[in-house]
């Protein structure tokens, strides 16, 4: 199955989800009344109860209940339901950051000096530039256990997750393939199923809650009352009525594990499956669920239950564990990975030591390959063993004054600002001047900060654009940390540092689409993906917009543009079409944001199409060049299709 075909499963697996949510409160509803219905036999019934009169009694009681009590009870079920629903929805706006954040767990800075955070942030940095998507922010958990998770609605708001039990247990490539396993679920659009699973599984999980609620505070009382206070029969009711919630509330909590279950085994073997292939290495994965067999990946968090279903490990323990599981058995998912092993875990865990010596392996350059484009959509969200070394090879060659900025909060902002000049001087003037922002006067950068930017814009200019994008890439997390206010007010100076040049190319553009891309479902509710076009044809003015806008790279003469215009939207099927841009070059890039903001909401087995014109116009001289290559990487990510930088760029042996 590959990316499209997955995204597309992952959309259908949300339609089961509400069949099995709708399942779920209809029992709830009929429970609900039965137990009114119960209520009313007990208490206004003169029946006595036996065994042989219990059914009877139960009908007669249902049956002195008015009709529309029957609606009123119904009706206040789905409103608590419906209410608790939103209320979730509402709490996860801000995406993964939200889910991180409610379990418990700790932004680490991605500039830490901790040598096992710091290695954490590389191979997670290595995997993000490997799936050509940005890099997350990493969370780390306080918890013992062994166990990681992954959450976002999306690549630009994902984060990852992970136990401190986790980074003390596990080696490199131990924590590679737990990676691979987190970043598949990232790319293969599970996180975004997981927290509409964390919403609806609330609204039906509520009643039992305020049940368990009721009691734990029934019976602080009573026991208070006992020792003076006098509760009566007001504290008994409130502890049958708690019981009573609770007991409808099981029915909740039931179909909960068992919707959980089964919307995540089978996905939790198909992740298992993309980080073998990811990292080339079945045993990495595999030794680090045996150490889960012997260290647990249990989480004393009570928090973690209503996202339980997102970890990489079992992370509570529950009744009827082998049907209501989240996870498939520890032996069957090693079994899956290593058909050789030999049935026993490890029979203690030792502690990683912090003087081992760390780093990417040194590889001497990144050369050009042809593209097929037949194949191209096949490897986007499909990053490889050859992924991952090549962006050992990019991070490993990227000037290292930038890679450090790119790790700092603070000259992140500076970084970027130099990634998006093309002017030294008017980007200087632009940015040194104050800035007007929310009704208060921003000042503009200090001369020191100048200073740095000029530095850093001195170092990037000479870098080709497959390292500014992954510099790009790289920057995020440290962007992330700052403010929303700070991070608004970048977004509005990097807009006017772009108007203040004379021309703006198109990979400048891309790499401003991608900002905003990133940043902004961080300041703001983050963009659910939705699918309002089925088919390409619908999109065909934007498509065409697109495909000369690839046509003009590279291509210095205009036959050569307008050939590759031809081939590609013979590639499209879409026929014949007049060239779109004024002035044969010139680019409205106001027009192209539009055209992609569209295209981004294709369905996700349309998007092939528009991929394989776009690789079309790059390709047609047979060659593909490092900005050409970037281009169609940095494009892809805007389109929701990351590109592993492996499919344009080779990394040689080291």
């Amino acid at each position: 199955m590959d990316f499209f075909e997955a995204q597309d499963t992952a959309r259908r697996k949300t339609w089961q989800l509400v069949a099995l949510f709708a399942l779920a409160l209809i029992c709830l509803l009929v429970l609900t009344n039965l137990v009114v219905g119960g209520a009313y036999f007990l208490f206004f019934s003169d029946m006595r109860v036996t065994s042989t009169t219990l059914y009877d009694g139960v009908r007669a009681g249902l049956a002195l209940v008015p009709p529309e009590t029957w609606l009123i009870i119904s009706a206040s079920v789905l409103g608590v339901v419906a209410a608790a629903c939103l209320y979730k929805r509402v709490a996860l706006n801000a995406g993964g950051r939200a889910v991180a954040e409610s379990v418990g767990g700790i932004p680490v800075s991605p500039d830490t000096t901790d040598f096992a955070e710091r290695r954490l942030l590389n191979v997670v940095e290595e995997m993000a530039i490997a799936s050509g998507i940005s890099v997350p922010p990493v969370y780390v958990l306080n918890e013992p256990g062994i166990n990681a998770f992954a959450a976002g609605f999306t690549p630009d708001d994902a984060v990852i997750g992970i136990t401190r039990g986790a980074l003390e247990f596990l080696n490199r490539e131990e924590l590679q393939g737990v990676m691979g396993h987190e970043f598949s679920h990232i790319l293969n659009g599970d996180t975004r199923i997981n927290l509409r699973l964390i919403a609806l599984l609330f609204g039906i999980l509520f009643i039992g809650i305020v049940g368990q609620m009721l009691l734990r505070g029934s019976t602080r009382g009573i026991s208070v009352g006992g020792r003076g206070r006098d509760t009566g029969g007001a504290g008994m009711g409130f502890i049958l009525f708690g019981a009573t919630l609770a007991v409808i509330g099981y029915t909740g909590t039931f179909f909960g594990n068992l919707i959980k279950a089964a919307v995540s085994r089978q996905r939790e073997f198909l992740a298992d499956a993309a980080a073998v292939q990811f990292t080339r290495n079945p045993q990495g994965i595999s030794r680090a669920l045996q150490k889960i067999g012997t260290g647990g990946s249990r989480l004393g968090n009570s928090d973690v239950s209503e996202a339980s279903h997102m970890f990489f490990g079992q992370a509570q323990s529950m009744l009827f564990s082998r049907m209501m599981a989240t996870h498939p058995p520890l032996e069957v998912r090693i079994k899956a990975i290593d058909p050789s092993w030999h049935g026993s875990f490890p029979e203690q865990l030792e502690r990683l030591t912090r003087n081992m010596p760390e780093g990417l392996a040194a590889l001497s350059d990144i050369q050009g390959v042809p593209v097929d484009v037949e194949s191209l959509p096949e490897q986007v969200g499909r990053p490889d063993a050859v992924s991952v070394r090549t962006a050992d090879a990019i991070v490993d060659t990227t000037d290292k004054r930038c890679l450090d900025a790119a790790h700092d909060p603070y000259a992140a902002r500076l970084l970027v600002y130099a990634l998006l000049t093309t002017d030294l001087d008017a980007s200087k003037a632009v940015l040194g001047r104050p800035l007007e922002r929310g009704g208060r006067e921003r000042p503009g950068l200090s001369l020191q900060d100048l200073a740095l930017l000029a530095l850093l814009w001195g170092r990037v200019r000479v870098t080709d654009n497959l390292h500014r994008l992954a510099l790009l890439e790289m920057a995020v997390p440290a962007l992330k940390r700052g403010s929303d206010e700070q991070i608004a007010e970048l977004l509005q100076r990097v807009h006017g540092l772009i108007l203040a040049d004379t021309r703006v190319e198109l990979f400048e553009w891309v790499l401003h689409k991608l900002l905003r891309k990133e940043l902004e479902p961080h300041i703001r509710t983050p963009r659910k993906p939705k699918v309002r076009y089925r088919r390409i044809e619908r999109l065909r003015d934007q498509s065409v917009l697109l495909i000369a806008c690839m046509s003009q790279v590279g291509h210095d003469e205009d036959a050569d543009r307008r050939g590759a215009f031809a081939d590609a939207l013979d590639q499209l099927g879409a026929g014949t079409a007049d060239w779109p841009l004024a002035d044969d070059t010139r680019i409205d890039f106001a027009q192209l944001d539009a055209a992609l903001g569209k295209l981004r909401d294709l369905a996700p087995l349309q998007k092939p199409k528009l991929l394989k014109a776009c690789a079309s116009a790059v390709l047609y001289d047979g060659v593909i060049n490092p900005a050409e290559a970037a281009l169609l990487q940095g494009l892809s990510a805007a389109l929701d299709c990351p590109l592993p930088p492996s499919v344009v760029a080779k990394a040689p042996d080291a």
